[in-house]
């Protein structure tokens, strides 16, 4: 109670109420010159304390009531003294109603404590489950099974208003070809209870009710002779000896009169509504709101309120959108494993399945209004999409031509179209899902791109940053792309296992590295999110690798250790790499920019937010790495090429390495200032992708065994050993492009024809058309080809075509 908000003081009262409905059923009479009187008088003082009345008061309306008497225009009070009998009705009538009206009470509360209210029509909203008492048939039947009967057929008349009748009706007013279907319709017993005009069953009982003024002796037996009087030409009505049969939709049920007329009367007289008003206790003077008037009305009976809250029952249920749940009972043991099949036939056959299943397999399973459709699977013909401004029902059928479905699987009615087979309507479904998940697709791809290529312009004005104002440029440096794989990392499984499987590859580049003496080798400089790693290739002298070259790890360098980075302020493509405590790595790759700006990332991550330091000087100093032929140090020196020339030229000598670069662009150069919004994205796809083809020479690149090198035609390596009188070229990447080969023969495929529609499930598969010609690639076991189709190639399943 607590939950949908009773009041603590009225919880009190509520449990009082039921404790004093409890102690009015202990009060008895006995006879005192032929009235009523109280056995007990102590009996009257626990519940006059609980109901907040006085005992003499309970006294007075248990054994008296008063009586209006008219004559005329004149009105007259009379006190009636009641018999034992009648003294007994009146306290069961009491605790009943008292039941009765704490039971609506708390109803009302839950009710009002579930309330939600539509946002926008205001009207209370409800998803609600009826559980009621299945059809009763027992050997002795009485008034309770009477009335449990009795709405079980109403509804039963609204399961045939809902499904067979409402179902055929509207196949008729749309003008659909269909064969009626014949079923029982139960209104006739409906009548045969609650009709008035003739009197039903009911109205019969009320008008013998009302006549018998508390008397039962009787009283079933002229209930009994009044049926025989008015229902005896009712095929569904038959009588008997001291009862009386009814032909239910689910089966013969025969019920005894006895007691019907005592269950039936529900009054409760004006003296115990005011008797209950004069409570001193608010909360049961609110559950008797009635202004009791002098008036003559007919008093309410039991039968009366069933078929009232039954109309009910069935109003609400007009308004909603019921399902059905239908409990079959497979015995009437209550055992498992236990089937009794003619039980079960006739539960089948009275809750009316048979007839639904015949109405629903001659049927169809889906209609829905012209525009609804087409709202919903316009998306399935560029025809309807993205706008129609058609008849719908011409769109309608536009739709399910373009799907091919079958004409005997649908008709079209005046205002709607009815589907036949679920399978048709999944086979829309899952058309519009594919079609909803290519477009997704769509905007997914493209959104990827915008926001890679947005976080890409960041990512090289953060690189440019650093050389701002501090080193020359090379001309295709700046707007060059960054890859950040430049190794084939998927493709090299080993270098992932010597850098550590969980380990996130950031940046990976084969790059060059200057010995003591200033040889080139090649080496694979790799950075994760932890460390730097530097692999080498060693040729292996032992082992079942004997005379492989092998990958081995050089060098690994946490962030932290990094001393600073060392740059010329020319345009050059040379690395020194200081670690704390070790030796220098000098290092060269013309992908500079973009591997100082991954460690300056990882470095501002470990290092506590501290920028890495940067060091731009025409001299540095190399440590050494100590080996057997000792440590020490070398310098490198850069310098203006006085020549003009572009190239790099190395000269060693002794200990030091001189260093001559050809002029670069101005070191405050900055990369396009271009600001990607997703229009101008674009707005320049086309553009980009006819320019990138014939664009400058930084976009080409050498791949030799899936490593990339971008070829830098305005900067060569050129190192002089012999006074610089022989120039060596010793970095790969500066070769010229071969002269390509020319095509080979274009080798003729085999077509294939398209027997049915097929639509693209995954960006690898072909979309095709049945009666489509294209070319096959490649056949596979399982089942799955590969085809050509105008420059595109993917996937498709071979029983789909037949080889021409």
């Amino acid at each position: 109670m607590d939950i949908i908000g009773i009041e603590t003081t009225k919880q009190m009262e509520i449990l009082q109420l039921v404790a004093a409905i409890m102690h009015i059923g202990n009060i008895t009479f006995v006879e005192s010159n032929n009235f009523a009187a109280i056995a007990d008088e102590r009996f009257l003082e626990f519940p006059a304390y609980l109901l907040g009345l006085k005992s003499s008061a309970i006294r007075e309306k248990l054994t008296s009531r008063q009586m209006e008497s008219k004559w005329g225009k004149q009105r007259e009070q009379i006190n009636v003294s009641l018999n034992v009998e009648q003294a007994e009705f009146t306290r069961d009538a009491w605790s009943k109603d008292l039941y009765i009206r704490l039971f609506q009470f708390l109803i009302a509360s839950v009710n009002e404590g579930m309330k939600i209210s539509s946002r926008l029509s205001g009207k209370p909203l409800s998803i609600g489950i009826l559980d009621i008492y299945g059809f009763e048939i027992f050997d002795n039947n009485g008034f309770e099974q009477f009335c449990i009967n009795f709405v079980n057929e109403k509804l039963q008349q609204i399961f045939i208003e809902l499904t067979l009748k409402a179902e055929q009706e509207e196949y008729i007013s749309e003008g659909i070809l269909w064969t009626p279907i014949e079923y029982f319709n139960n209104k006739i017993v409906c009548d045969l209870f609650e009709s008035r005009k003739p009197p039903g069953i009911m109205c019969i009982l009320d008008d013998i009710c009302s006549q018998i003024h508390a008397q039962n002796e009787g009283a079933d037996g002229q209930f009994l002779i009044e049926l025989n009087k008015y229902m005896s030409q009712n095929e569904h009505y038959q009588s008997g000896a001291q009862c009386f049969i009814i032909k239910h939709y689910a089966g013969t049920v025969l019920y005894n009169i006895d007691g019907f007329c005592e269950k039936n009367r529900d009054t409760l007289y004006k003296d115990l509504i005011t008797l209950m008003q004069q409570s001193n206790r608010q909360f049961f003077k609110q559950l008797f709101p009635e202004i009791v008037s002098s008036s003559g009305k007919k008093p309410t009976s039991f039968s009366s309120k069933i078929r009232n809250q039954a109309n009910d029952l069935v109003d609400s249920l007009s308004k909603c959108a019921p399902h059905y749940v239908r409990c079959i009972k497979p015995n009437d043991t209550k055992r498992s494993l236990e089937w009794d099949e003619k039980r079960v036939l006739h539960q089948v056959e009275y809750l009316g399945l048979k007839e639904n299943i015949r109405v629903r397999r001659a049927g169809f399973a889906y209609r829905r209004v012209f525009h609804k459709f087409l709202y919903r699977y316009a998306i399935l013909t560029p025809k309807t999409w993205p706008s129609y401004h058609g008849n719908p029902r011409e769109g309608v059928e536009i739709i399910c031509q373009t799907v091919n479905m079958d004409r005997d699987q649908y008709q079209m009615g005046r205002s709607k179209i009815f589907i036949k087979n679920p399978e048709s309507l999944f086979l829309l479904e899952e058309m519009r899902e594919r079609k909803y998940d290519s477009y997704a697709r769509v905007i997914q791809k493209a959104f990827k791109k915008f926001t890679a290529c947005k976080r890409h312009t960041k990512l090289k004005e953060d690189a440019c940053k650093l050389f701002l104002n501090k080193k020359e440029r090379r001309r295709y440096s700046i707007n060059r792309n960054f890859i950040g794989d430049y190794i084939g990392i998927e493709y090299h499984p080993v270098l992932q296992a010597l850098v550590g499987k969980k380990e996130r590859i950031i940046f990976a580049a084969t790059i060059n590295k200057y010995d003591r003496r200033f040889k080139v080798s090649k080496i694979d400089f790799l950075i994760t999110a932890n460390k730097i790693v530097l692999i080498g290739r060693e040729l292996e002298k032992k082992g079942l690798n004997k005379g492989k070259i092998i990958e081995v790890l050089k060098r690994q360098i946490n962030f932290n250790d990094i001393d600073n980075i060392g740059l010329s302020p020319y345009q050059d493509n040379f690395i020194i790499l200081n670690v704390h405590n070790s030796y220098t790595s000098l290092l060269e790759t013309p992908l500079k920019t973009e591997l100082i700006n991954a460690i300056n990332k990882r470095y501002y991550d470990r290092a506590d937010g501290r920028i890495l330091p940067l060091n731009f000087n025409t001299s540095h100093q190399i440590i050494l790495k100590k080996t057997q032929f000792g440590g020490g140090s070398r310098i490198i020196k850069f310098s203006k090429n006085d020549n003009g020339s572009n190239s790099t030229q190395l000269f060693p000598k002794g200990k030091i390495l001189f260093v001559y670069i050809g002029p670069g662009l101005s070191s405050n150069a900055k990369p396009t200032d271009e600001r990607i919004t997703m229009k101008g994205h674009y707005e320049k796809h086309k553009m980009f992708s006819l320019t990138h083809r014939t664009s400058s020479l930084s976009t080409q690149h050498v791949t030799t065994s899936n490593r990339v090198y971008p070829l830098i035609n305005n900067n060569h390596t050129d190192i002089n050993r012999n006074n610089g009188t022989t120039t060596h070229l010793q970095n790969a990447i500066c070769r010229h492009p071969e002269k390509p080969k020319p095509p080979l023969k274009p080798r003729f495929l085999p077509l294939v024809e398209a027997l049915y529609s097929y639509e693209a499930q995954d960006t690898d598969e072909l979309s095709f058309l049945a009666g489509d010609k294209f070319e096959l690639v490649n056949k596979d076991s399982s089942g799955w080809w590969q085809g050509r189709m105008k420059n595109r190639t993917g996937l498709f399943p071979g029983n789909y075509v037949r080889e021409l």
